[in-house]
C-alpha cells in the first residue's frame, strides 16, 4: 500500500485550465509551448484548454505577426455553481499579486 504522501502528491487545488489562464495573465504573449513546459502538460492539451477558455469567454486572441496576443475577460464568472457569482479576476489577482510580492522580495535582497 502506498503512503499518504505518495497518494496526496498527485492532485492540486488548481486545474490545468486555471493554470493556463494564470500563465496567460502573467504574459499575454506567451507561447503555448512555453505554457505546456511551465505546467507540465502537452502543447496539444494547452491548445485544447485555450480553445475551451476562448469559447467560454474567458479570453480573446489577437494575431500579431506570427504569434497570438491574449486578453482576458476578468469579469467572466467562474463556471461552478457555488462560485458562479464571483469573477475570475479574484483568482488572477490572488496569484499575480503573489508573483509581484515574490519579485519585490527578490529585489530587496
Amino acid at each position: 500500500m502506498s503512503s499518504y504522501h505518495e497518494r496526496s502528491s498527485s492532485w492540486t487545488f488548481l486545474t490545468h485550465h486555471a493554470r493556463v489562464l494564470l500563465e496567460i495573465a502573467r504574459d499575454p504573449e506567451v507561447r503555448l509551448r512555453d505554457i505546456a513546459t511551465s505546467i507540465g502538460i502537452t502543447e496539444r492539451a494547452v491548445q485544447g484548454i485555450v480553445t475551451d477558455l476562448h469559447e467560454a469567454g474567458y479570453l480573446a486572441r489577437e494575431r500579431v505577426g506570427r504569434r497570438n496576443r491574449y486578453s482576458l475577460n476578468l469579469d467572466q464568472s467562474f463556471r461552478y455553481p457555488t462560485e458562479a457569482k464571483l469573477p475570475v479576476r479574484l483568482l488572477i489577482e490572488m496569484f499575480t499579486q503573489h508573483d509581484l510580492s515574490q519579485d519585490q522580495s527578490l529585489e530587496s535582497h
